[in-house]
């Protein structure tokens, strides 16, 4: 059973609200009334009224059926009001009312404000807002789980209808984590993992293998590994490990013999955003893998972030994933 077809099983009937707040993009809107229709998730589309319906009749699709509109700008006043309050109690007077009536006119904010108010049990945008768009306004409203100081950004590779699936991480978020950074980042990536049924052996990697090289960069991922052993003793877990080392089970009994993980790590943990974002690239453009996500790890409540250049199809990927996250997180 391939990845996809486990996860709509997971979530199907569970009557999940995913906050589409890019309602008026037409991928966004096309992935949402796909979803709808088949049943997998309760969207709540945000933008202009009139604008997404028209959308919706060029998609071929009339009846927005199983889909709650809402236009912020038409927003019921006392809702709004209650949802003011609510943010303002939540950012602890970090931000006036006015301030915060303003800040809601965003989507991004007022979406996640419907997140944090349990009106909904997840959020996926980025496909027309950058990153920062998207991770700000979870961090300040939704923030991270208890004992946890960073979100981080992990992708899904799949290659061959899941035959091969890895997680990859950060390569959305942490430009130069620290150690203490990088080890929670090993230890959220490992219940990423779990959540999608990939039985997680990490691997922190590094362009040296168990002290063939030195520098403070190896020096940080030699101590994020004793980090996260000490946060996670159980979980399988080596470095540092070039990547050879960490994928190639030939090269990993030469190059660290006796790991638990060389060899066969299933999570990868970059180093640095750097290595992240163009590891995750290289799998996508060179290997044939699909890349799905990012998963903003380590938030209260699920939160995705597409990339601008997605499809309809990332965006339904994405949005069940989300989706997944919140049945089974």
């Amino acid at each position: 059973m391939d990845l996809f077809t486990n996860l709509k099983g997971k979530i199907k009937g569970k009557d999940k609200a995913i906050v589409f707040p890019e309602g008026e993009d037409g991928r966004v809107l096309g992935a949402a009334l796909r979803l709808a229709q088949e049943g997998l998730l309760r969207p709540v589309v945000l933008g202009n009224e009139d604008k997404i319906k028209d959308l919706a009749h060029e998609l071929g699709k009339d009846v927005l059926a199983n889909v709650t509109l809402i236009d912020p700008e038409k927003y019921p006043q006392a809702d709004f009001d209650n949802m003011v309050n609510k943010f303002v109690e939540r950012r602890k007077g970090k931000n006036t009312p006015e301030q915060a009536r303003e800040w809601l006119k965003d989507v991004n904010y007022f979406g996640t404000m419907l997140v944090y108010m349990n009106k909904a049990d997840g959020l996926v945008s980025g496909a027309v807002h950058a990153t920062s768009d998207t991770v700000r306004p979870a961090l300040q409203i939704i923030k991270t789980k208890p004992g946890l100081s960073k979100t981080s950004g992990a992708f899904i590779m799949t290659r061959d209808d899941g035959a091969e699936t890895y997680v990859f991480s950060d390569c959305a978020i942490n430009i130069d984590p620290t150690a203490d950074d990088l080890a929670e980042i090993a230890v959220t990536s490992a219940d990423t993992a779990r959540l999608f049924d990939i039985d997680p052996k990490v691997a922190m990697l590094s362009f040296s293998t168990k002290g063939s090289a030195k520098g403070e960069q190896v020096d940080k991922v030699v101590k994020a590994t004793e980090i996260a052993h000490k946060m996670a003793p159980s979980l399988p877990i080596d470095g540092e490990l070039q990547f050879d080392a960490s994928f190639v089970p030939t090269v990993a009994k030469q190059k660290a013999p006796g790991s638990n993980v060389a060899g066969h790590a299933t999570v990868f943990v970059f180093p640095e955003l750097q290595a992240g974002n163009i590891g995750y690239k290289i799998a996508q453009r060179f290997g044939g893998f699909e890349a799905i996500g990012p998963v903003l790890q380590g938030l209260n409540e699920p939160v995705s972030d597409l990339s601008r250049g997605c499809n309809e199809q990332d965006v339904y990927n994405v949005a069940i994933m989300t989706a997944a996250q919140a049945v089974m997180g």
